[in-house]
């Protein structure tokens, strides 16, 4: 089973009829996603491109019975839209919107406590289970169906992990871009958890980046409960502290969120950490073939 979502996910888009909204819901149903329909506030009844649009998501819910939804609403709206999501019952919110206030994810994050919705982002590229589906902007040629999850903060190193891990055979079974804010949905943990228990990946790998403990925080995890091997590159190791670096998380701030320190931790609770972007398969190798040891 894929983690999050597979074949059978129906999707609905809030923001659809957008630039973005439309050029990436085009592009998940072109990788076999399916997209049953948009949502924009005012142009309820039209269709675009062949996507029914809705004004409100409830209304889209009710007519399409869609569990999933990709948030490409404007920053200053998309809180409210994951906010609508949570309301209208919808299992998985993933959004990819970036620059949404800090304050506004407070409320939101405070929220989702009391609410069932799993929410992936935001500022995230998303979530592809390859061969299946895509939530999300991902470059789906990319991928290889397979048995490496991965789960990341950063976007577009997530696509070169990618690439590598499925240049040298090791296909995916889902990736899970989980955003680089400050206040994020799902953690790393809450993905390893889901990793962990699923019975098609075999390994997990990691791709983390400077700013806040979350790479320290996911290593006690796995020290304590991971039973699948586990590889992971940090980026960011010359960043000079209190500069920010393309995240609005990624800082060191008052001499913590250092790479080198995640890279230490990682490495003493066992992870495979590659010492370079250039030997990211390798890690991952690695890990797979100390696990076989072991075993």
């Amino acid at each position: 089973m894929a983690i999050l979502i597979n074949r059978n996910s129906k999707i609905i888009v809030q923001g659809i009829t957008g630039k973005s909204g439309l050029l990436h819901a085009r592009q998940c149903r072109d990788y076999g996603s399916h997209i049953v329909g948009g949502v924009t506030p005012g142009k309820g009844g039209t269709t675009i491109d062949g996507f029914p649009v809705f004004d409100t998501l409830n209304e889209a819910i009710l007519t399409t019975q869609a569990t999933v939804t990709m948030i490409l609403v404007p920053a200053p709206w998309a809180a409210d839209a994951i906010l609508e999501a949570a309301d209208g019952g919808i299992n998985l919110a993933v959004c990819i919107t970036e620059g949404i206030p800090v304050r506004d994810m407070v409320v939101v994050k405070k929220y989702l406590h009391q609410n069932k919705m799993l929410l992936v982002g935001p500022n995230c590229p998303g979530v592809i289970t390859p061969g299946e589906c895509e939530v999300g902007i991902m470059p789906g040629t990319i991928h290889k169906k397979g048995n490496i999850g991965v789960v990341s903060r950063s976007g577009t190193l997530t696509y070169e992990v990618v690439k590598q891990l499925s240049d040298a055979g090791l296909g995916q079974s889902t990736c899970v871009g989980i955003g680089g804010d400050p206040i994020i949905g799902m953690d790393f943990i809450d993905v390893l958890k889901l990793f962990n228990e699923d019975p098609e990946t075999k390994g997990v790998f990691i791709i983390g980046e400077i700013g806040g403990d979350a790479e320290e925080t996911a290593s006690q995890w796995i020290k304590e409960n991971m039973k699948k091997p586990t590889a992971a590159y940090i980026a960011g190791l010359t960043a000079p502290a209190g500069k920010r670096m393309g995240h609005a998380g990624a800082i060191i701030t008052g001499g913590k969120g250092l790479a080198a320190d995640k890279i230490r931790v990682l490495s003493e609770c066992g992870v495979t950490v590659a010492s370079s972007p250039t030997k990211i398969a390798q890690a991952m190798m690695q890990a797979l073939n100390k696990q076989d040891c072991n075993s």
